[in-house]
């Protein structure tokens, strides 16, 4: 199987000009003043320093231009693994972070190279709607104590214990940071309506800082706990480290690994494919995976956290005019400088600026309107949706993820059922509306002794057993039994087995089978497997006329 990996920027590079660099270059810079917070405020709330999310925007982010599938995806930490990301920091610490992330990675390129990308696009929207608003509730759940200053030693890891400790410290407001955070949730939902440019999160961080650093030195008020006061900054790249890797370990952080892998296989062709919509482009799916695989292996030997396309990041690179996977390599420069020239800095801004930034996110990603439309869809649809919400807010999103895909592949496999009929004729066939032959005759009388079983559909194991019970609901047995197969795309080994044990069964009582109408496919599966061999290739007919006209003659000897 010829690997799927053609990344953009090669394409991109062949036909590239003066004027597309300078539409990447100021797109390239605004995103990299757009993700500056973003990646600050990801980074503390994941559990880890603020200079961990700039670098896994940085490396992060130039590994997905550079390799990535798609011409405009601005790749980096997103709200999204938030949840997962603090989960294992508290259960495995870093070094299982680091381990998780490379397991992800590693499956993520797997995935690539099984060209699943096409695949993965087509998870059920309710789970994708129903553990993103899980998400969205759970970090703002974790941003309560920042937001309002509260005085408290620990914070639970489960959503409900949260917020009976919030209600217990909540007469330890602190009024001047609950007032930051406040105006800070003000400012960024202002801002867009005086300009679409600048970021209203950045406007936000620059106008708090320093005036939370005004009145900490001219006033004396230092009751503003700021990154400062809880994080060391260390304004500089670090050097790669080794990964210590064990089986037991590993075996651990395998469903976070894999949670981590569906979460960023989801968002970023999600991202993708959106920015598609408005830029015409089309996106190479398994490309982008293995791109966003070999991120995800290689950010943690610097201490980063997971990476992925990030779909606020990616619009912005569009609205400001990015054209190729240069403006996301000039958006990694411009963190990268920050980082060094400016990243003592950050260590004035306000924590309760920083919650306020990433209750807007948590807003944004909450997709309530979307979530409330879906509740007046199909009850199937409504329970899965509200069963990957309710896990993901108070259990798990790993238990989340794979409950909700097993439910929905349930409801999947229901509705195909659902969707395949058998029926039985025992008199006459009405030809008035067959696809296989043209024919002048509209019926087809049948000899005594025949049934002919059609089956309307997929033949798999959801269906099979339907397929026995009809038989068996049958009277007398016939003589000859007729299988149309002529709408069946497909059958799986479990119809293979159903059908052979049926062959064998029937010839044990003398009852003659017949095959009417096989498609290619189905017939090539039916060789290989033996099921022709135990059969007889010449009961195995191309159409229904062929398959009677052997009945007759059967019934006549």
């Amino acid at each position: 199987m010829k690997l799927d990996f053609q990344p953009k920027l090669v394409s991109a590079l062949k036909h590239y000009s003066k004027e597309k660099f300078m539409t990447d270059l100021m797109a390239g810079i605004i995103v990299g003043i757009v993700a500056l917070p973003l990646a600050i405020a990801f980074g503390i709330a994941s559990g880890v320093s603020p200079e961990k999310g700039l670098i896994t925007a940085i490396i992060g982010g130039f590994i997905v231009s550079a390799l990535g599938g798609s011409s405009i995806q601005i790749g980096g930490p997103t709200g999204a693994f938030i949840v997962i990301v603090y989960g294992i920091i508290q259960n495995f610490g870093l070094e299982g972070l680091a381990i998780a992330t490379v397991v992800a990675g590693i499956l993520l390129v797997i995935m690539g190279a099984l060209k699943l990308g096409t695949v993965i696009k087509f998870i059920p929207y309710p789970i994708v709607v129903g553990f993103t608003s899980g998400i969205a509730l759970t970090i703002f759940t974790t941003q309560i104590k920042d937001l309002f200053g509260l005085t408290m030693e620990k914070v639970p890891a489960d959503f409900i214990s949260k917020w009976i400790e919030y209600v217990i410290a909540f007469p330890t407001i602190n009024w001047m940071a609950s007032l930051v955070g406040i105006l800070s949730i003000v400012i960024i939902a202002v801002t867009p309506k005086f300009s679409k440019k600048i970021p209203g999160s950045l406007v936000a961080i620059i106008v708090m800082t320093v005036a939370v650093y005004c009145l900490r030195t001219f006033f004396g008020i230092t009751g503003i706990e700021t990154i400062g006061d809880r994080f060391t900054i260390n304004a500089s790249m670090p050097q790669p480290a080794p990964i210590k890797f064990d089986m037991e370990t590993i075996n651990l952080l395998l469903p976070s690994a894999f949670t981590i892998a569906i979460l960023g296989a989801i968002e970023s062709l999600l991202s993708a494919t959106v920015a598609d919509g408005v830029t015409g482009d089309k996106h190479n799916s398994n490309t982008e995976l293995i791109a966003q695989g070999a991120a995800n292996i290689i950010v943690p030997l610097f201490g980063g956290i997971p990476v992925t396309g990030a779909i606020a990041r990616t619009m912005t690179n569009i609205n400001n005019g990015g054209k190729t996977p240069v403006a996301g390599i000039i958006h990694a420069i411009v963190l990268l400088l920050i980082l060094l020239f400016l990243g003592p800095l950050t260590k004035h801004i306000p924590m309760a600026c920083l919650a306020g930034v990433l209750v807007i996110v948590s807003y944004n990603m909450s997709q309530w309107r979307t979530f409330k439309s879906l509740m007046k869809n199909p009850k199937s649809d409504v329970s899965v949706l509200l069963v990957t919400f309710f896990l993901t807010v108070i259990f798990d999103l790993t238990i989340a993820i794979e409950i909700g895909l097993l439910i929905a592949m349930f409801m999947f496999m229901k509705r195909v059922a659902e969707t395949t009929h058998v029926s039985v004729t025992t008199d006459e066939i009405d030809l008035s509306d067959e696809g296989e032959i043209y024919h002048e005759e509209e019926k087809l009388n049948l000899p005594k002794g025949v049934e002919v079983y059609e089956i309307d559909g997929p033949f798999f194991f959801g269906v099979a057993n339907k397929f026995d019970d009809i038989m068996n609901r049958m009277g007398d047995k016939p003589n000859i039994r007729i299988i149309r197969m002529r709408r069946v795309p497909f059958m799986d080994s479990t119809g293979l087995h159903n059908l052979e044990s049926l062959i064998r069964m029937s010839q044990s009582e003398n009852i003659h089978i017949i095959l009417s109408g096989v498609n290619e496919n189905v017939h090539r599966v039916l060789t290989k497997s033996g099921v022709e061999d135990c059969l007889g290739a010449d009961n195995v007919c191309s159409n229904i006329n062929e398959a009677v006209e052997k009945a007759w003659s059967l019934s006549k000897k």
